[in-house]
């Protein structure tokens, strides 16, 4: 072990335990090995068995300790199980980052109902079944605020970062649900920022990230003819991992993650009727692939494995 520089040695670094939705995910398994190079204990929660063993597998080999739970985040009871069964497993929780997503293509008139539906209640009932488990969990161990009948203070606490994404910030046609989850996401996580200042201890974040090279375009579900695409510039997911260590590391408040996300935001903000000409015809061209598809769910209700674009 090596002695700090006035001869003492320091005491060994506790590797964190983190829970990760979305696990499986292009920026949710970023997030896990970028943990497990760091010796974390790790939950992987996604709703893919096969897709979970596989990580669970390179988490190992990697240092890192992992607990594979199978779960959808719309369902509260498992996302508290979950939770639980990290604690009950490793003794704390230190930090949950909450990437679970899904998405479907195609003008509000297009998408059946219920993929609409369901794209919203991902993105924003996942959202808060998640952050519902692990912030009382973190007031637990903080040892303090009225979810724990005490003074607040004094403890470990904990992180939470919910992914979200710089469609949270400006619109785009054709991706009306997720957009419509993205803006209620910002929205929770500030509130919940806010009901944590009562909590010392307790973090809350939000990385919002623009194109990320990332398979969910091409998992998600179409009603607009062609398979999606991340439109350029397009961002690695280990950037957005980066991002969302830094911010845990330094106790932030949030990240954005894309070379585009300032300008998208101004003319978003500043000229709305430039930006509202302009992004249909970009979105057609940049964010849709050349690659025609049927009609199709993709992952929305299933996950990942065995779903095929048709």
């Amino acid at each position: 072990m090596t002695r700090r520089s006035d001869g003492a040695v320091p005491e060994p670094v506790d590797p964190p335990v983190v829970l990760v939705t979305g696990a499986t995910g292009g920026i949710g398994s970023a997030v896990v090995r970028a943990y497990a190079a760091r010796g974390a204990r790790l939950a992987l929660l996604a709703r893919s068995a096969g897709a979970l063993e596989r990580l669970a597998t390179e988490v190992s080999t990697a240092g890192g300790e992992p607990l594979v739970v199978v779960a959808d985040v719309t369902d509260h009871g498992a996302v508290e199980a979950a939770v639980e069964a990290a604690v009950a497993r490793f003794g704390r929780l230190d930090v949950v980052v909450h990437a679970a997503a899904v998405v479907a293509y195609g003008r509000l008139t297009e998408v059946p109902v219920p993929v609409w539906d369901r794209v919203v209640t991902v993105g924003v009932g996942g959202a808060a079944n998640v952050a519902r488990a692990s912030l009382r969990v973190f007031e637990r161990q903080a040892g303090g605020g009225r979810a724990a009948g005490g003074p607040a203070g004094g403890g470990r606490g904990g992180h939470l970062v919910i992914v979200g994404s710089v469609l949270g910030q400006v619109a785009t046609p054709y991706l009306g649900s997720y957009v419509t989850s993205k803006f209620a996401v910002r929205g929770l996580a500030r509130v919940l920022q806010q009901e944590a200042r009562r909590t010392p201890g307790v973090h809350v974040a939000l990385v919002e990230p623009g194109s990320v090279d990332t398979p969910i375009f091409v998992l998600a579900g179409s009603y607009a003819g062609h398979v999606g695409r991340p439109p350029p510039p397009v961002a690695q997911a280990t950037t957005v991992a980066s991002a969302v260590l830094d911010v845990i590391d330094r106790n932030g408040r949030g990240a954005s993650v894309g070379l585009a996300n300032p300008l998208m935001r101004l003319g978003f903000a500043a000229t709305p009727w430039l930006y509202d000409r302009l992004v249909g015809p970009l979105m057609r061209v940049t964010g849709l692939s050349r690659r025609p598809v049927g009609p199709n769910a993709g992952n929305v209700f299933e996950p990942s494995e065995g779903v095929v674009p048709r």
